[in-house]
């Protein structure tokens, strides 16, 4: 099969398309041939070395994707050849074909296109483990996204939404929080031209939201939990900002507020019947009209480079998308 290895982990121009042997399918693995597969800033990360996880070298970058099953392992009862999956697998989906356990895989209906079921079970799943297992919300709470635009943010708008809450949210140009706005966001803060302690105020009349998705980092961390409702929840998802903050552990006391960490990974990991659980009513509300990603680009799974360039100017809205 043909993929993108990462030899030496550095830098996105020492990616080269190679061919690597196919790998045997143990009982409960599936051989998937790749027709989407969406990126992802820890993606990105992990080719530069800088994620909290380090595949070992050398790798394949990508951590999900969809297409179709061509092989299944002689333990597989679940999924048959022939149907449409999308995939989770932490690597190895920027390539032509992907051998993956069953259990990663969620089973598509005929007409679910390959783009955007690539592009839904992550940052969806990462939003959905963040608000309704870790930060309980609830109907009628109010929820402040950081980095609204982004492929978790522009997700975590959508799953607030669904869940019945007031999503309020936060990115760093004009362009972005219109994206957000038109994603479902009932208001929306201009980090470029507005001060966000005080746009969330006044968004919140003084109260503070309930819950805080951040995938952000840096300096916004310390100042939306400044502004946090009693009993807040921040959910702590990554550091796009590139910084990890620190947080004064009084802010908590006083607030009577909790900092969660979302580690959608571990959880799928330690708890994988409640993550396809998930996933499963995720698919429900894709086929519903209730969520839906947003496709910024689509380009050539070969034009890799040219999509971590894209990726790398933090001008994506939505998800960039590679196709087969």
């Amino acid at each position: 099969m043909q993929s993108w290895v990462c030899n030496v982990a550095g830098s996105v121009d020492d990616l080269v398309w190679d061919w690597v042997p196919t790998p045997e399918l143990d009982s409960d693995d599936l051989l998937v041939e790749i027709h989407a597969a969406s990126l992802n800033f820890p993606d990105l990360l992990m080719v530069q070395g800088k994620y909290q996880f380090k595949p070992p070298l050398p790798f394949v970058p990508g951590a999900e994707f969809s297409g179709q099953v061509i092989s299944v392992g002689r333990g597989v009862t679940t999924v048959t050849v022939g149907q449409s999956v999308a995939c989770i697998c932490g690597t190895g989906a920027f390539s032509s074909h992907a051998v993956v356990r069953a259990s990663d895989c969620l089973v598509l209906p005929a007409n679910v296109p390959y783009a955007d079921a690539a592009a839904l079970p992550l940052t969806y799943a990462t939003a959905y483990h963040g608000l309704v297992d870790r930060a309980g919300l609830a109907s009628g709470e109010t929820v402040l996204v950081l980095g609204a635009a982004g492929g978790v943010g522009s997700a975590a708008i959508q799953v607030a939404k669904a869940l019945g809450a007031r999503v309020i949210a936060a990115a760093s140009t004009e362009q972005k929080a219109y994206t957000a706005q038109a994603l479902g966001a009932d208001a929306i803060i201009d980090t470029s031209r507005q001060v966000l302690r005080d746009a969330i105020k006044q968004a919140t009349n003084g109260r503070g939201p309930d819950v805080i998705v951040d995938p952000v980092g840096g300096s916004q961390t310390e100042t939306a939990f400044r502004s946090i409702a009693w009993r807040g929840r921040h959910l702590v998802i990554g550091f796009a900002a590139g910084d990890i903050p620190s947080l004064p552990l009084n802010l908590a006391l006083v607030k009577g507020a909790s900092a969660i960490g979302v580690f959608y990974g571990e959880f799928a990991k330690r708890e994988p019947e409640a993550a396809a659980a998930n996933l499963r009513q995720l698919l429900t509300w894709y086929l519903a009209g209730v969520v839906k990603p947003r496709i910024h680009a689509s380009l050539p799974m070969r034009e890799l480079k040219k999509a971590f360039e894209l990726l790398s100017t933090r001008e994506v809205r939505g998800k960039v998308v590679l196709t087969l």
